[in-house]
């Protein structure tokens, strides 16, 4: 059984860790509060903003801003750092810079459909004007892969029990499951629901990759088929009967 290591930080990863540091102290410290400059919260997502009137960047570019307090920063950073460098490591910088941004992306997604559709159903409309912020969406899609590829690693829940990343991951959605529950979709100052997109959006993002690998090995596999050639040669074949082919 293997554990857990730390593991060397990786080029996207640690282009990642910057931009999430540098826009929080710079813009988020010192432009808005020393200067005034709010046109950043532009960029956080806000559902009604996304659903009436289009501000799909917000999909993405809410996820380099997180609170003020350093804590939501601090805890996002050493997730991406844990989970971030093994998988880059193992996927290749390209794959893991689109997985990292689509799961976030889809957990905004995910998101924006199911407050709309609670402020549909019960007319309870701040819940859409509510902003979210932060990297949890894309990490949630981060910790889903590791489970899975790395599913028999062990993690210390808390940093006391050990559990198996698969264990892990199912823990840690069941938690924001019932958090969710719980709280509803305007109760709590954490979206559990976009969590839950995290997770959702990598598993599908997971699947598609896996079944268009797939198609590519059979079209692969058909063109170097249909390449084949059968050869004879007939005057051997008259001497002893026995055509040889070759491909």
């Amino acid at each position: 059984m293997s554990s857990f290591s730390m593991a060397p930080v990786t080029s996207v990863v640690k282009k990642l860790l910057i931009i999430n540091v540098v826009i929080w102290v710079v813009v988020q410290i010192i432009l808005d509060r020393a200067f005034g400059f709010h046109q950043w919260r532009y960029l956080i997502l806000t559902p009604e903003l996304v659903i009436e009137k289009f501000y799909v960047w917000q999909l993405f570019t809410y996820q380099f801003f997180h609170a003020i307090s350093p804590f939501h920063l601090l805890f996002n950073m050493l997730m991406l750092y844990f989970f971030g460098s093994e998988l880059e490591r193992r996927w290749g910088s390209k794959f893991f810079s689109f997985y990292y941004l689509m799961s976030g992306a889809g957990a905004a997604i995910i998101y924006c459909i199911g407050v709309g559709i609670y402020a549909a159903v019960t007319g309870f409309r701040p819940v859409l004007m509510t902003p979210v912020l932060g990297a949890s969406g894309a990490l949630f899609g981060l910790l889903l892969a590791y489970g899975i590829i790395f599913a028999d690693r062990e993690i210390y829940f808390m940093g006391f029990f050990p559990l198996k990343a698969k264990y892990f991951v199912m823990l840690a959605g069941a938690m924001d499951l019932m958090s969710l529950m719980g709280t509803g979709f305007a109760g709590g100052e954490v979206a559990y629901l976009a969590h839950l997109g995290g997770i959702a959006s990598g598993f599908i993002i997971l699947r598609g990759h896996v079944q268009y690998k797939n198609y590519q090995a059979k079209s692969k596999l058909k063109r170097k088929s249909s390449n084949l050639r059968l050869v004879v040669d007939n005057d051997k074949a008259e001497k002893d009967n026995n055509p040889k082919y070759w491909n």
